[in-house]
């Protein structure tokens, strides 16, 4: 698998990654700041679009930042099993680290926060 080509845009703060250049893609609105673009028919990664990515990168005094992936609950079962599947494999957990937030014993918030390699390279 080739290298992702990663493209910061300094004037609005976004930065892009594309696994697939030139490839046609469906948006998925993981969070406000983190859009995943798939080919739905194979079930693939085709690039990452990370909105105010420096807030993103950020790191606080107990570690990176992590964000609800709130994007998913509006999603279908299917869909929603497909972006999972391919949020947890590369060469999207090369860039995302994937955990859960569980604020109770019934509840279970996908979180997601930049890899540390992510975070150097841009």
């Amino acid at each position: 698998m080739s290298e992702p080509i990663f493209n910061y845009d300094a004037a609005s703060d976004t930065l892009y990654l594309s696994f697939s250049p030139g490839e046609d893609a469906t948006g998925i609105e993981l969070s406000d700041h983190i859009l995943l673009r798939i080919n739905k028919k194979e079930g693939r990664a085709i690039g990452l679009t990370f909105l105010d990515y420096s807030l993103l990168a950020q790191r606080t005094e107990v570690g990176p930042r992590s964000f609800p992936l709130t994007g998913l609950a509006g999603l279908s079962d299917e869909l929603r099993e497909m972006v999972l599947d391919i949020l947890q494999r590369p060469p999207v957990s090369e860039i995302l680290f994937l955990s859960s937030y569980t604020p109770s014993i019934t509840a279970a918030i996908p979180i997601a926060s930049l890899q540390p390699a992510v975070i150097a390279a841009a």
